[in-house]
């Protein structure tokens, strides 16, 4: 490395540190989807369950993953109970090494310097992704997974060695335990592996070494996950490999009339705060409800006594209510089918990425709102603009069709269609997307510096 790539690589990680440790003391919080990974970490650590505290009576429970409470239990472990801004912390050396990785996988793929330097710059600069390091919350990690999985893969094609193919393993298997859609890592870059793999060109006996790595690591990430469903079955009865689609444990309701009601409507994220999140368990205001909610006046009164009836008894949702929900639902997708399967679905997919990403700083919902907050509406703005810029890097180096393309393309197609079936979208559903705009934003800023093909392009891709 030439010294003024170490120089520009040091500024970067120094400026993106300063960049997270700001945000870190700026807007550290520990509330919701936190406090509860955080009490499943305690009462692993204190009772040895893997256990909610309801009313001071522990349940065991399966509606998350244990991968990020582990995380948490490790981290209490050393530096104290609920001790949150020590992972916080860790969280931003994950974040920075994660960085790192990224950058390398960059010049794997192009065999550029410049493009492994505009790539850690762009990872190391990025709000969007620096802000989750403030949270204790499973986006960091993944983070890093995803940066992990992207460098093991690559690594792994040159030199098909153990340190490549356990990192790639660790990577996908941690994904996917700190969040059900962390295995679409595996499903799109573990083909790679056998479709590229330097075995193909390799005498037989280090072929079958290379076969070998890849039974080993097969089976070392189907364990953790064959002792969670194992632990499961023994205590709930049912076949659960990962996560309840809609966290809950077995024999509790899923609304699934709200749900699909839900679905003929709900478009963006003010909908998913005002509405979705507050259902059961907090009063509702019709007045809430977008006018896309209903069709005609008499879907209004429906939706009006709906919410009347809830009004009664706004801490659960009976199964008659959840019923009236669900039979408006069906007249609405059979007035309007398109409107359901293809136009909504496709709208919370753009919500989820273009949208400013300010949900986690002190700005109103309504950010468009130029009366009612004139410098939130303006630095919103900027960062609907930064955000379609990291977009717009990616798809130009997406153009120029550097190794992997296709298997990066494979994943933003299996995650956007996964968000597609989604009822209510969020922004931070679509961070993991970022370390691979931060590699194709990287290519197309160092094809802009120094035009030429790739040196990695002549190698033909299976």
């Amino acid at each position: 490395m030439a010294p003024r790539f170490l120089v520009s690589a040091l500024l970067a990680l120094a400026a993106g540190l300063a960049l997270r440790v700001w945000m870190l003391l700026k807007f550290f919080e520990v509330s919701g989807d936190s406090q509860l990974y955080g009490a499943m970490a305690k009462n692993l650590l204190l009772h040895a369950s893997y256990a909610v505290d309801s009313n001071g009576v522990l349940h065991p429970t399966l509606i998350r993953l244990p991968g990020y409470p582990l995380f948490l239990a490790a981290s209490f472990r050393l530096f104290g109970i609920e001790n949150y801004f020590a992972p916080a912390y860790v969280q931003v050396a994950l974040d920075l090494a994660a960085c790192v990785l990224i950058a390398l996988f960059a010049w794997h793929i192009t065999h550029r310097m410049a493009a492994a330097q505009a790539t850690l710059w762009l990872a190391c600069l990025c709000p969007f992704t620096a802000i989750f390091c403030a949270f204790p919350l499973t986006e960091t990690p993944t983070i890093f997974c995803i940066a992990l999985a992207l460098w093991g893969v690559a690594r792994f094609q040159d030199r098909g060695d153990w340190p490549s193919a356990l990192a790639f393993t660790f990577a996908v298997t941690w994904a996917a335990l700190l969040r059900p859609d962390g295995a679409l890592v595996a499903i799109a870059f573990a083909p790679a592996i056998l479709f590229r793999a330097r075995s193909f060109s390799q005498p037989h006996r280090e072929k079958g070494g290379i076969r070998r790595k890849l039974v080993v690591c097969l089976l070392l990430a189907a364990m953790p996950f064959a002792a969670w469903t194992f632990r499961n079955w023994r205590v709930f009865h049912v076949v659960q490999p990962l996560a309840p689609r809609y966290a809950t444990d077995p024999g509790e309701p899923t609304w699934p009339g709200f749900q699909r009601w839900t679905k003929t409507w709900c478009l963006d994220f003010v909908s998913t705060f005002q509405v979705y999140w507050n259902m059961p368990g907090s009063p509702l205001d019709i007045h809430t409800l977008p006018s896309r909610a209903f069709d005609t006046p008499a879907q209004r009164a429906q939706t009006q006594q709906l919410f009347a009836d809830y009004e009664d008894n706004w801490e659960e949702l009976s199964p008659a209510i959840d019923a009236g929900f669900g039979q408006l639902a069906r007249q609405r997708i059979a007035d309007h089918p398109l409107r359901y399967y293809v136009w909504l679905p496709l709208g919370r997919v753009a919500d989820m990425l273009f949208r400013p990403r300010v949900e986690n700083l002190p700005i109103d919902l309504d950010w468009w709102v130029y009366g009612h907050h004139w410098a939130e509406t303006r630095f919103s703005w900027f960062y609907v603009g930064l955000n379609a810029l990291y977009f717009l890097l990616a798809l130009i180096g997406l153009c120029l069709r550097p190794r992997f393309w296709r298997w990066m393309v494979l994943y933003f197609a299996l995650r956007c269609m996964l968000l597609a079936t989604i009822e209510a979208p969020e922004a931070r559903y679509t961070i993991e997307f970022f370390p691979m705009l931060f590699v194709l934003g990287g290519a197309a800023i160092a094809k802009i510096k120094r035009p030429g093909r790739f040196p990695s392009q002549a190698v033909t891709e299976a």
